[in-house]
Formats: structure tokens, C-alpha cells, sequence
């Protein structure tokens, strides 16, 4: 037996050291292309899906340049939670990018048939010279993954020739026990491998070893082929976990990843033999490794190219199974693009937290298009139920402030580019001035109340006065929207200070006639003093709108 060989244990880890390697090298690759190509990977996913063809290439391109369709299945899921892709073309992104992850077995073939040492120690080399180059730092990074990625093939390689299974009775008499005609032998195969990739949580891991055992010769290509086919399976297990906590679309996301493979894996079942057989007629008597990467980019395009035009009816299906249910009430507080653990892909995190800030500034409009109400409410029942809701308004804007917050903290920690520290940094303190437009609109309706319990009442002049000052206001809300979600003009900021100085204007010069009005007996010195408070509290609102902008385009 092998454990009884202390060769066999010796070998062993270092096969397991090796895949560690190649798991460490691929992620440090695609984590080093993910920050020198961030904010480009958002724009290409965002905009290059506008058919099912152009996603279907968007998504094999960026899985082909990154090198993980784990990754761009997370992101793809991630852009679907943030509203950013609709769940058909998240499928045609899917679909490509399980072409674009053909890429990674001809990689992984290829250090079975090229001796990568040559390459490997030059590239940790000239690494580690960019690495301490602080400005190509990830370009470093880059080098260094490729570097591990290879020297991992090279001790796979290595260990394979050293284990000698062919020559190996116990081994060979094992592999050959199973009989490569029948379809149970293969459904075997086929759930090992999906298992195998569920645990291992990386199809190149899983491949790696299929590749090893099929280069020693001891395990037959059929069976080869079935641990492939459930590699596909079980690579759905990546963006399905980290789907959970996110919401229905982006689950329907994953599971259309789900359904994607094990739809292909089924009607590859029913041709298999036949097709495994065409795929050796291709190969032309290539080596195993070879045949295993032109199965799977075979297998891949073909799957992609019968689906693709039953994206809608996938769609469907992923509806049908994931339900929207019509009887969940809303919460009073909840986030609707961060309150999942999609978080695998940094720049994405921050994208969703910037829509979250958005959704956040249009809840402070509508909050005090609560306190124009109240201004204006004479019914007393009326008037107690939107206070209330305005005082719980106040609450929840805390709660969403500190839920952002922590959000972007878990962000931090991650190996963030110079460029998305910034914005982070930035997010934080438009999301504290936002918070102080809830506390100003809160106190608004608390002077408003005040008034009230008073038994005065403005005079028609000051009415006239707070409802000019209120608009000014809500219009400087609306162009801070406006700044938030992109659609300005060429001078942004401009519209933003026109509004403030038209708040302060009009404040001074409310001030000096509520003084004189005061001084005139027009209305008493209590109601006066509330009058003041109000504008006051208003032009305070109005700063909180300028620094919020300020943030936003990066004016400090």
C-alpha cells in the first residue's frame, strides 16, 4: 500500500505543498490583474453585455485575462446585486466565462510538456524588482503569481515521474478495476470530481490532479474526462456560497451558473462516448494532459453554443425556482445593495457600496420632503404620525451610516489600489455629512414641534419666508442627487454653490427682518426666536448638501 512506502508520503506532500502553490499563484495573479485593471473590469462587465453575444465575449475575455472564473462569476453575481447587470446578460457573461476558464487546463497541460523552470526563476527575479518599485507593485504581483503558478506545474511534473503508478501493481489493479464502458463508472467520476471541487473550492486544483494521474498513465481518459465534467459542477459552489446572503437576483445569478453546467454535463452524458471519441480524433495522439484541456475548451464551446439562445428560457427557470415572495414585508431599515457577503472582488465592493450611498442621500430628500409636509400639516393625529416617522427616519439614517461604515472598513482590509483608498476615505465622510442632513432635518421638525407646543403661530411673512428657504433647499437636495448618481453636466459643482449662496442670502436676509419685526412688536420675541432657529438649521442643511458634493467630485 502507498502508506507503507515512506517514498509514496514523501511524494505526497509534495504534490499537496505543489497545489497549494498552484491555488496561491493563481489567486495572487488574479488579485494583482484585478487592481491594475479594477475600475476597467467594472466598465467592461458594465457596458459590454448590451447582447448576449457581446456578454458571452466579456465574460470569456475577463475570465481569459484573469484567470479565474471563479472570480468573474463573483463579480458578474456582485454587479447583479448592485442592479448593475440584469440576470440575462449576468447568464451570457456566465456562459463566457466558462470558455475564457478552458485557458487555465491548457496552462496547467502546458507544464506537463514544456519544461517552465526557465521561465519561473527570471520571473520571481524581475518580481520582486517591481515589487520593491513601489509604483509597479502589482505589476510585481503579477509576476510573482505567474512565477508560483509555474513552479507549481514543474513540482506536479516532477512528482508525477518520481510516483511511477504505472509500474505500480496496487495502483494500476485499482484504476483498472473500474470499467470504463459502463455509465455508472462514469457518474462515479463525475460526482467525485464535483465533490472534490466543492471542498477544494478551485477546478484548477482539481484539474492539476486529474492532469497528474492521467499523465502517469494509470488513470484511463474516460475516467479522466467524468472528473472534468464534474469539476464544471462543482466550480458553481463558489459563486452559489457567496450569493447567500445577497439578494434574489444575484442568487439567480449563481444558480443560473448552476443550471448552465449541469444542463451541459447532461446532454454530454447522453453522447459521451461518441464525443469523448471525436475529441481523441482531434488530438491526433497527443499526450493525456493535451486531450483533457481540448475536452474541456470542446466541451465549454459547444455547451455555450447550443445555450445561448435559450438564455431567456434559463431566466425563466431560475425564477421559477427562486420565487419573489409576495408576502415578506419590507423592513423599516435595510440595505439593498450591501447586506451580502459578496465581497470577493474589492473594486466591485466599492461599487456597491457607492450605490448604497446614493440609495442613502435619496432617503434624505424624501426625509425632508417629510419635514415640508409637517411645516404644513394642521391636523393634530396627522401631524404626531409624521413626526414619529420622522424621528424614525433619524434612527434608521444611523443605522445606514454605521452599516456603510462597517462595510467599507471590511473593504479596507482587503489589498486596495491608491486610487480606491481614496475613494473609500471619501465614501466615509459623504456618509457622515449625510447623516448630519437627517440629524438637521430631525431637528427641523423638533423646532417645528416646538412652535406647536408654543400655541403661536407663524405669520403668513414667515410662512411665506420658510416655504421660499424650504424649496431653495430642496432644490439644493435634488442637484446633490443629481452629483451622486453621475447625470451632471460639465460644471457640477457650480449649480451645488449657486443654490448655497442663495440659502445664505436669503438667510441674512430673513435675519435682519425678523430682528426688526421683533423690535416691532409684529410678532413676539418666542416666536421669533423659533423663526430664527428654523433658518439657521436650514442653512446648516444646506452646507452638509455642499460638502457632500464636495466629496462626491473630489473638491477639497
Amino acid at each position: 500500500m502507498l502508506q507503507t512506502n515512506p517514498n509514496y508520503l514523501m511524494i505526497s506532500l509534495h504534490i499537496l505543498g505543489a497545489l497549494g502553490l498552484l491555488i496561491f499563484g493563481m489567486k495572487t495573479m488574479s488579485e494583482a490583474l484585478q487592481k491594475m485593471a479594477g475600475p476597467q473590469l467594472r466598465h467592461i462587465l458594465a457596458r459590454m453585455t448590451t447582447n448576449r453575444f457581446s456578454g458571452m465575449l466579456t465574460g470569456m475575455l475577463v475570465t481569459s485575462a484573469v484567470q479565474s472564473s471563479s472570480a468573474t462569476t463573483v463579480m458578474t453575481v456582485s454587479f447583479v446585486n448592485a442592479g448593475l447587470l440584469t440576470l440575462a446578460q449576468a447568464i451570457s457573461v456566465i456562459m463566457g466565462a466558462n470558455i475564457g476558464t478552458t485557458l487555465t487546463a491548457w496552462i496547467i497541460s502546458l507544464g506537463y510538456n514544456v519544461d517552465l523552470t526557465s521561465v519561473v526563476y527570471p520571473a520571481f527575479f524581475f518580481g520582486m524588482v517591481l515589487i520593491y518599485r513601489r509604483r509597479h507593485r502589482y505589476a510585481g504581483d503579477f509576476l510573482f503569481g505567474i512565477a508560483f503558478m509555474f513552479l507549481s506545474l514543474v513540482m506536479l511534473s516532477t512528482c508525477g515521474k518520481a510516483l511511477d503508478l504505472a509500474n505500480n501493481p496496487d495502483v494500476v489493479n485499482f484504476f483498472s478495476s473500474f470499467d470504463t464502458s459502463k455509465y455508472s463508472t462514469i457518474l462515479i467520476f463525475l460526482v467525485i470530481g464535483t465533490v472534490i471541487t466543492c471542498i477544494v473550492q478551485s477546478s484548477a486544483a482539481v484539474m492539476a490532479i486529474t492532469i497528474l494521474l492521467c499523465s502517469t498513465g494509470v488513470l484511463p481518459i474516460y475516467l479522466g474526462i467524468a472528473l472534468v465534467m464534474g469539476e464544471n459542477i462543482g466550480t458553481t459552489a463558489t459563486a452559489n456560497l457567496a450569493a447567500l446572503g445577497a439578494n434574489r437576483q444575484a442568487r439567480r445569478a449563481a444558480l443560473a451558473h448552476l443550471i448552465f453546467n449541469v444542463i451541459g454535463v447532461t446532454w454530454i452524458l447522453c453522447v459521451f462516448y461518441p464525443f469523448v471519441d471525436m475529441v481523441l480524433d482531434l488530438a491526433n495522439g497527443a499526450s493525456l494532459p493535451v486531450v483533457l484541456a481540448l475536452f474541456h475548451t470542446c466541451f465549454n464551446v459547444t455547451n455555450t453554443a447550443l445555450l445561448i439562445a435559450f438564455i431567456p428560457q434559463i431566466e425563466r427557470i431560475c425564477y421559477f425556482l427562486i420565487k419573489d415572495d409576495q408576502k415578506e414585508q419590507k423592513e423599516e431599515f435595510s440595505l439593498q445593495y450591501i447586506e451580502g457577503n459578496v465581497m470577493k472582488t474589492p473594486e466591485i465592493a466599492v461599487l456597491q457600496a457607492q450605490k448604497e450611498t446614493i440609495r442613502f442621500a435619496q432617503r434624505m430628500q424624501q426625509m425632508f420632503a417629510m419635514v415640508i409636509q409637517l411645516a404644513d400639516t394642521k391636523d393634530d393625529k396627522q401631524y404626531d404620525k409624521l413626526f414619529v416617522r420622522i424621528a424614525n427616519e433619524e434612527d434608521v439614517s444611523d443605522k445606514i451610516e454605521l452599516a456603510i461604515a462597517n462595510y467599507l472598513e471590511q473593504v479596507s482590509n482587503a489589498h486596495l489600489s491608491d486610487d480606491t483608498k481614496e475613494t473609500i476615505r471619501r465614501m466615509m465622510r459623504e456618509i457622515g455629512e449625510l447623516e448630519s442632513i437627517g440629524d438637521a432635518c430631525y431637528n427641523l421638525a423638533r423646532i417645528l414641534k416646538r412652535r406647536r407646543e408654543a400655541g403661536q403661530a407663524f405669520t403668513q411673512g414667515q410662512l411665506k419666508s420658510i416655504g421660499q428657504l424650504m424649496t431653495l433647499v430642496d432644490k439644493a437636495l435634488t442637484q446633490m442627487n443629481i452629483v451622486m448618481s453621475g447625470h451632471h453636466g460639465t460644471q457640477p459643482a457650480h449649480e451645488t454653490y449657486n443654490i448655497e449662496n442663495a440659502i445664505n442670502s436669503l438667510r441674512n436676509q430673513l435675519k435682519d427682518e425678523s430682528m426688526k419685526e421683533v423690535n416691532d412688536h409684529t410678532y413676539t420675541y418666542i416666536i421669533g426666536t423659533i423663526y430664527n432657529d428654523f433658518i439657521n438649521e436650514c442653512e446648516k442643511l444646506g452646507d452638509y448638501v455642499v460638502n457632500v458634493v464636495e466629496e462626491r467630485l473630489g473638491i477639497s
